[in-house]
């Protein structure tokens, strides 16, 4: 398989050790009406230090088989509303 770096969310993290949901959504023509449909991909991710939370943007890349459905590790973060969160807060409480 040859390299893939995909961008998604994280929609469920926690009920698996060193696992996390990312579904991966894509947009497609539909071939009679030619409107926009959108396509998800839950895919099963390795996230060694456990640091993804829900909501989080993140980018996967596939790698060697770590187990019977797990492909893909975490690359990086790209977004994360609680990380952004704590920043306006101790941005807020410095200006007071």
């Amino acid at each position: 398989m040859p390299p893939m770096a995909l961008t998604g969310i994280v929609t469920k993290v926690g009920c698996m050790h060193k696992t996390a949901t990312v579904t991966v959504s894509r947009h497609v023509i539909h071939k009679l009406t030619g409107k926009r449909i959108e396509r998800s991909k839950k895919i099963l991710t390795h996230d060694e230090q456990e640091v993804l939370r829900l909501n989080d943007t993140a980018l996967i890349r596939n790698c060697p088989p770590i187990s019977a459905r797990k492909r893909f590790k975490l690359e990086k973060i790209l977004k994360s509303p609680e990380t952004e969160r704590d920043l306006a807060h101790m941005q807020a409480a410095q200006q007071s």
